[in-house]
């Protein structure tokens, strides 16, 4: 049996994507392996958001190489995307799969074996073949920015995390952010059939999954593509997940600012199983910076949709993106944006340094900021990050809530079982046996270690 190795990077539609392929690779009979043992096949589905996402996707590529010589190396998602099918000439992989084309997975494995077998053919003919110039590479690569690509039907039957699947229901943006790689290398807005979405789901939860999070590159588009206004075609495919047995929680990924209406909310309020745990991207607190990132609302706006989102919800994690160092970002506006983050009180925030990114507008705009005051005012921010992040969770010490237990944990020789609120607040329980998958209902009773809280179960 032929044994086959992945290695995911970057974001959750990657993970999920990563997740469909290794079950293509069980299907067609691989034994699937740890990424660091010796494998026959390995597959990297790699990143491009950031310089050092290339970087990592290029090193995990000649890793798999180091690992095994002799093995087959895929390079699948958006850094191949990226670059383009040039990568054929580099040998830094024999099979070259950019965005779209993750479901000729094991189409573009027997071709390559084919092509290899010819090559094999022609060396033992004495027939000249220069292999290190990367002629044994295949490629399945197109350019996904016409905008008349059809969404890539993937789909998964099982899920390593048994008590929460990542269900990818949309691909691509057509925001055009002045700083992100993003539309250029997962094109325009494509959204999965909601038949198909409702159908994973049912099948994960007859095998036990309790929570569903729902994850695309733009998810607050979902369905414009299908003719529906922009939180319509959301709201809809949400009141059929409502409907499924099985499933007691719903969760949403990265949500735009603009979605987010008094209409809108009250209708998810209506809806028990939604979590009240919102991730409405920010990017920076600063008007002016905020308009040469070509982001689409003002930070009055964006107050005003945390507003609703705590008006109509019982004390919701409401977290973000803050990118620093942006191109031109005066010390006056970085100080800006330090003080609307501490008006709005965040539960968590994800710090990102400005990565330039070859072909977007932001990386020939004038005033790029030096690594170092990048780095200084990340370290501000991080440390702002980690104080309101425990303060909102010191706020959960005795209030009851539910959690939904993962898996066993230890500390200073307890056995506990870990979980997560309906707000993603992390809890430890001691329960005297393994009982993941399953809710528990208990009071929070103060902090146990890092970022865990103790419930006492009732």
């Amino acid at each position: 049996m032929k044994r086959a190795a992945l290695h995911n990077l970057g974001c959750k539609v990657n993970a999920y994507e990563t997740q469909a392929m290794q079950q293509m690779l069980e299907e067609a009979g691989y034994q699937i392996v740890p990424f660091q043992e010796k494998a026959d096949v390995y597959v990297i589905n790699t990143c491009s958001v950031t310089n050092i996402a290339d970087r990592k996707s290029r090193q995990m590529l000649h890793r798999a190489k180091r690992l095994n010589p002799d093995a087959v190396i895929v390079a699948a998602g958006c850094y191949v995307q990226a670059q383009g099918p040039q990568m054929q000439t580099e040998g830094i992989a024999d099979i070259i799969l950019g965005n779209n084309k993750k479901k000729h997975l094991i189409s573009m494995l027997q071709e390559y074996e084919k092509e290899a077998g010819k090559y094999a053919q022609y060396e033992e003919e004495g027939r000249n073949t220069d292999s290190s110039q990367g002629r044994h590479a295949v490629t399945a690569w197109e350019d996904i920015n016409d905008g008349k690509k059809q969404y890539e039907c993937l789909k998964i039957t099982q899920t390593a995390e048994h008590t929460r699947a990542f269900i990818k229901i949309q691909d691509g943006c057509s925001q055009f952010c002045s700083y992100c790689i993003i539309p250029y290398t997962r094109g325009r807005v494509r959204s999965r059939k909601a038949e198909d979405i409702l159908n994973e789901i049912k099948i994960l939860a007859k095998k036990g999954c309790r929570e569903t999070v729902l994850t695309g590159i733009h998810i607050s588009s979902y369905g414009t593509d299908f003719g529906f206004a922009q939180g319509e075609g959301l709201l809809r495919l949400l009141g059929q997940i409502q409907q499924i047995e099985g499933i007691r929680r719903i969760r949403l990924g990265s949500l735009e600012p603009g979605i987010i209406t008094e209409a809108f909310a009250a209708q998810l309020a209506g809806m028990d199983k939604i979590c009240p745990h919102f991730h409405l991207s920010l990017q920076s607190g600063c008007d002016s910076v905020l308009k040469r990132m070509n982001r689409r609302y003002t930070t009055a706006e964006y107050a005003m949709r945390c507003e609703i989102l705590r008006k109509l919800f019982d004390n919701p994690a409401v977290t973000t993106d803050v990118i620093t160092g942006f191109p031109g970002e005066t010390e006056e506006e970085f100080q800006t944006t330090r003080q609307f983050l501490e008006k709005i009180q965040f539960y968590e925030m994800h710090i990102f340094k400005y990565s330039k990114r070859q072909g977007t507008k932001a990386a020939a705009m004038d005033g790029q900021i030096t690594e170092a005051v990048k780095a200084a005012r990340s370290a501000q921010l991080l440390l702002l990050e980690e104080q309101m992040s425990a303060r909102y969770r010191e706020g959960f010490t005795g209030r009851t809530a539910e959690a939904l237990l993962e898996e066993p944990f230890v500390y200073n020789g307890k056995e506990y079982m870990s979980g997560y609120t309906k707000e993603y607040v992390k809890i430890a329980a001691e329960t005297g046996k393994n009982r993941a998958n399953t809710f528990i209902r208990g009071k929070i009773t103060g902090h146990l270690t890092g970022d865990i809280y103790l419930m006492v179960e009732f």
